[in-house]
């Protein structure tokens, strides 16, 4: 009996599985639409909702909340706390949506598209990788050692 267990496996120990979540996570921030699988769109779903609400309740706390949550990156938790928190200040909760996009060609794994609600048509056009502040320290970091 799965009494009391939520969430899928998707074939990933823990350590794989968080920082699946993590990445998805921060795309769907970074762009406010991503493509993914539908399992995988229904599981991240509550991670994200508990991340915007971690934003419209503001403060210190809040927020170093949302960026360890977010892995350390400090432009998506500004993102969070200012433009997000303000877009969905009178929303009670569900701010994003699931629409089903068929199955994929290669192995037929159903697809969804995960989106915020009244996004910002803009943000999709951004890179999906990580920052020009993460690369620069990634290069100081390489040239030091």
């Amino acid at each position: 009996m799965r009494h009391g267990i939520k969430g899928r496996k998707l074939n990933r120990n823990t350590n794989q599985r968080k920082a699946l979540f993590g990445g998805l996570a921060k795309s769907l921030i970074k762009q406010e639409q991503i493509t993914t699988t539908l399992p995988k769109a229904k599981d991240i779903r509550p991670i994200v909702e508990k991340i915007v609400t971690l934003g419209k309740q503001g403060g210190l706390h809040n927020h170093r909340q949302a960026l360890t949550l977010l892995g350390g990156d400090k432009d998506l938790a500004a993102k969070i706390m200012g433009p997000l928190a303000e877009r969905y200040k009178s929303r009670a909760g569900g701010y994003t949506r699931i629409i089903k996009a068929g199955n994929r060609y290669g192995d037929n794994a159903p697809m969804a598209i995960i989106e915020f609600i009244d996004r910002d048509e803009e943000a999709k056009k951004t890179d999906a990788g990580p920052t020009a502040e993460q690369e620069s320290e990634d290069e100081t970091e390489a040239a030091e050692a």
